[in-house]
């Protein structure tokens, strides 16, 4: 659990790059994550090109980490492997999760970029990178060499905790 309690947002990455060997073993980490009826229903676009991670990080006012990053991790959700309606976003998000997760682990920082459900968001997306109609861009996830060391917040909140019923 330890893993869990050391990982945190990272929006500031110094100019080295990350080796391609640690980009797949965050895909490989993505691709181990649990989906609904085993349907692993995702895709990656993987962005390492200056002038694409700038473009990008104009996509929206969230986005701005995107252009300092030294890869981007385009998550995609494909309908056509998804075999029940509704549950894609659940499947991406632990792959997600699980990304972020392996990125700590290797040392790097990584940041989770929320562009699904926001319509003109995914539009962008989808158009910049010439992505399907039957795959939904889901996240751009920032991975870097972090700038700074962080400090990460104990989350707990017993208050929050309940026991049989509400």
């Amino acid at each position: 659990m330890s893993l869990i309690f050391k990982r945190h947002s990272v929006r500031k990455f110094t100019d080295e790059k990350v080796p391609d060997e640690l980009i797949e073993n965050l895909l490989k980490a993505g691709m181990q994550a649990p989906s609904s009826c085993n349907a692993q229903p995702w895709e990656f676009i993987v962005v390492s090109k200056e002038e694409d991670k700038k473009a990008i990080s104009e996509m929206h006012r969230f986005a701005k980490p995107a252009a300092g990053a030294s890869h981007l991790i385009i998550t995609l959700g494909n309908l056509n492997q998804a075999k029940v309606h509704g549950m894609i976003e659940q499947d991406l998000g632990a792959c997600n999760e699980n990304i972020l997760l392996q990125a700590t682990h290797e040392g790097l920082g990584a940041v989770w970029l929320g562009f699904h459900p926001i319509e003109d968001r995914t539009l962008r997306l989808k158009e910049f990178l010439n992505i399907p109609d039957y795959c939904i861009p889901f996240s751009v996830i920032c991975v870097g060499w972090p700038e700074s060391e962080g400090n990460v917040k104990l989350r707990y909140d017993e208050s929050k905790v309940h026991f049989d019923r509400f």
